[in-house]
């Protein structure tokens, strides 16, 4: 019994595959001009700009096809 268990965890993690999330470059509204690199949105001060992105530095983009 706890070889079927143990067989279909690792079944189950590997179809789930999960990838990490995307980054985005994320602009102030209040007329300040900056900018930051985040996977998350930072607030009612700030609107997504441009993205996704694989790195943190919001430099590769990621291809969608």
């Amino acid at each position: 019994m706890k070889r079927k268990l143990f067989l279909s965890t690792l079944l189950l993690a590997a179809i789930a595959g999960a990838a990490p999330a995307p980054w985005w470059l994320w602009e102030s509204v209040t007329g300040s001009g900056a900018k930051v690199c985040s996977q998350t949105p930072l607030g009612p001060g700030w609107r997504k700009l441009l993205g996704p992105y694989k790195d943190s530095r919001c430099e590769k983009l990621i291809r969608v096809q």
